[in-house]
């Protein structure tokens, strides 16, 4: 599959006349489907809604795993309980304090091609904190139980 880019004003980007789209002059690329060329316009809020939906899913079904392998593994305490509760009360916050920093951008920033980069650092944060934390915290949690 290739790439396909079009220039940000909505000019050809063939013959003589070419000139590179400002956004790629900054080394950043537009790809087709980011844009109006396929339908669907770029918007970041959108994007970054839709990744803490599907991260959300994610933790959840990993935290329930996590929590019934701790329960199966003969966890008589409370803690697996307790780990979850924590769970859930650790990742809305964070979930919420993403999304707040992209939802009040303006329509103008929202479209804007330079912000992939900050995107996709807040994206990799998102998911490394939507993977990540249930294994941390039950194997904390279980390191507590073992010590008690």
């Amino acid at each position: 599959m290739g790439c396909e880019f079009e220039t940000l004003g909505g000019g050809e980007m063939t013959g003589e006349n070419w000139a590179m789209p400002e956004a790629t002059k900054r080394g950043i690329h537009v790809h087709a489907h980011d844009t109006a060329a396929t339908g669907r316009k770029l918007d970041w809020r959108k994007r970054m809604s839709d990744n803490i939906a599907y991260a959300l899913l994610v933790y959840t079904g990993l935290q329930i795993f996590v929590t019934i392998h701790a329960l199966k593994a003969g966890s008589t305490s409370l803690l697996p309980y307790l780990a979850l509760v924590v769970l859930v009360a650790a990742i809305i916050p964070a979930c919420r304090m993403f999304e707040s920093r992209w939802i009040g951008i303006s329509d103008e920033a929202a479209a804007d091609p330079a912000l992939r980069g900050p995107f996709r650092r807040d994206a990799i944060l998102l998911w490394m904190l939507a993977i990540g934390l249930p294994f941390v915290l039950t194997g904390i949690f279980k390191g507590i139980a073992a010590i008690a």
